[in-house]
């Protein structure tokens, strides 16, 4: 059988998309480790679904590339809202998506035409706690703490954004091997579930350039939770203020980012690419 999708990306972090609000997929670990190939399928960071929910207008379902299910995916649910607008499933402005991380509100921005091209998320507020994250690190926070990788010494903070995140700091993301240090990283024995991890420089006041290797995928070209990550954590370094606009290069494009007391907003495009069928 042969099944629609919605080729879909948030500043480069492309998924295949299908709309599950009538229809189910079975076996999707196995599929999106076949489907995000890029030299054999059609090619993405993984495969998410737009599914029912009794809790919210519509329920994401992610997967990475690897097959294993995340939680929560900011550049995702973008896509997601603007996939249930443009399918006649939400109308109006505003979109709540429940995801493994919990519900999360969507304020739509169109285009002359209706289209949304847009979308502000208010993803919840970040927590702190390593127990959270988890890292096995003992403390309330874990701010600007130092932790040996590859034989080098690094300056990490934690942050979880319903998913994990290891921020540090560097003189140049570009120049770092990450294909052998974020393995290094996501596997380390100080997160017994792995972790996404953002590598960063400081730009300037509220400005940030970052480049995420993410557990499951590899390095991908923008991630909506760690930019989220990366400026609450630049905040608690004291290189971002909070309920200001900070802007995160990402390979894909920027996203803004304002952190508050009770939670963080994220901004951002969500783009179709191309649609088409598969055989499943």
């Amino acid at each position: 059988m042969t099944r629609k999708f919605y080729k879909m990306h948030g500043i480069g972090n492309d998924y295949i998309y299908f709309d599950c609000m009538k229809e189910e997929l079975a076996d999707v670990e196995k599929l999106a480790v076949r489907l995000s190939d890029r030299h054999f399928s059609i090619g993405g960071d993984g495969v998410i679904l737009l599914c029912p929910s009794d809790v919210a207008d519509c329920r994401m379902a992610m997967y990475n590339a690897d097959g294993s299910q995340g939680k929560m995916c900011g550049n995702g649910i973008r896509c997601v809202g603007k996939l249930a607008h443009d399918l006649g499933y939400v109308r109006g402005d505003i979109c709540t998506v429940e995801t493994l991380s919990g519900i999360k509100k969507l304020y739509f921005k169109k285009n002359g035409n209706g289209k949304v091209e847009a979308a502000k998320v208010d993803m919840g507020a970040a927590a702190l706690s390593p127990r959270d994250i988890p890292a096995s690190i003992g403390g309330e926070r874990v701010v600007n703490y130092p932790v040996e990788v590859g034989g080098k010494e690094y300056f990490v903070t934690l942050v979880s954004m319903g998913n994990p995140h290891c921020v540090t700091y560097v003189d140049d993301p570009y120049k770092i091997d990450l294909e052998k240090v974020g393995v290094l990283f996501e596997n380390n024995a100080l997160f017994p579930e792995r972790i996404n991890t953002e590598f960063v420089r400081v730009d300037g006041r509220n400005e940030l350039t970052m480049r995420v290797w993410e557990r499951g995928s590899g390095e991908t070209w923008a991630c909506g939770t760690g930019a989220c990550a990366v400026a609450v954590a630049s905040v608690l370094n004291g290189y971002a203020d909070k309920n200001a606009p900070i802007t995160v290069h990402l390979r894909g494009g920027d996203l803004i980012i304002t952190y508050t007391d009770e939670t963080v907003f994220m901004e951002g495009t969500a783009t179709l690419a191309f649609t088409g069928e598969v055989e499943i």
